[in-house]
């Protein structure tokens, strides 16, 4: 029995989550959720004959299976029957298919890794190796083993998908505004305003006096009309965005 938002996610349509399966192989509970479409990062509880069960699970004959989604916000970094926590608290690897969720969730000062170079076996890697959340609408890239915390993004749109990230797991406490490269993902360096003045045109030159740079990439970035259209951007979805301290 799939519950909740799950069944929505089933390869067959099916309105009442309920899934006759055959066991005549073995497979772990991961194994035939996935074969009926839902990865295994979208499950967050499962129960087998009513008793606490993990993904590893091999079902027997008249077995009953009740899998969930997350009843809540999840925290990354709680250990959980079915996942490791995260000892680094929460940071993204965003796919291609939704590369637009980059610059939204870094410009919110979340670490968001994302290259489109990467392929699904060093994206899953990366995940694995820095404890990072993977971003997807790839179901198949959500079934890798290797992936312990992950979301298959259900909207199109960027906003929306931002807002889905966002209820789903919360922004942290510690998230500072404008304080990562957008382009890079690198925290920004405070920088004197002297140093980088032959690069600013004019205006801005005329009237800003607090600019930040990325290490990497050796972008600047002040709190001109960009940064303002961003923060009406995540204005319209409901997320607070304080002010940015020189």
């Amino acid at each position: 029995m799939f519950h909740g938002t799950l069944a929505s996610l089933l390869r067959k349509a099916n309105t009442d989550g309920c899934v006759m399966y055959p066991v005549g192989r073995r497979a772990s509970i991961k194994d035939m959720a996935e074969s009926l479409g839902v990865p295994h990062t979208e499950i967050h509880d499962l129960r087998c004959n009513g008793r606490d069960a993990d993904l590893s699970h091999l079902p027997g004959p008249g077995e009953v299976l009740e899998l969930f989604p997350a009843s809540g916000p999840v925290d990354v970094t709680r250990t959980t029957r079915l996942r490791p926590g995260f000892s680094r608290g929460l940071r993204f690897v965003v796919d291609e298919n939704v590369a637009g969720l980059a610059p939204l969730l870094r410009g919110l000062g979340l670490d968001a890794a994302y290259n489109r170079a990467w392929s699904d076996a060093f994206l899953a890697r990366l995940a694995r190796e820095q404890e990072r959340v993977v971003l997807s609408r790839d179901r198949a890239l959500l079934k890798r083993s290797c992936i312990a915390h992950g979301r298959l993004i259900r909207s199109e749109h960027p906003d929306e998908q931002l807002r889905e990230v966002l209820n789903f797991y919360s922004l942290p406490d510690g998230a500072v505004p404008f304080s990562r490269c957008l382009r890079c993902n690198q925290p920004l360096h405070s920088v004197d305003k002297k140093r980088v003045e032959p690069l600013l045109l004019p205006r801005t030159r005329l009237y800003y006096q607090h600019f930040k740079q990325c290490p990497q990439c050796g972008r600047i970035y002040w709190p001109g009309s960009h940064q303002q259209s961003m923060r009406a951007r995540y204005a319209a979805l409901g997320i607070g965005c304080p002010g940015e301290s020189a």
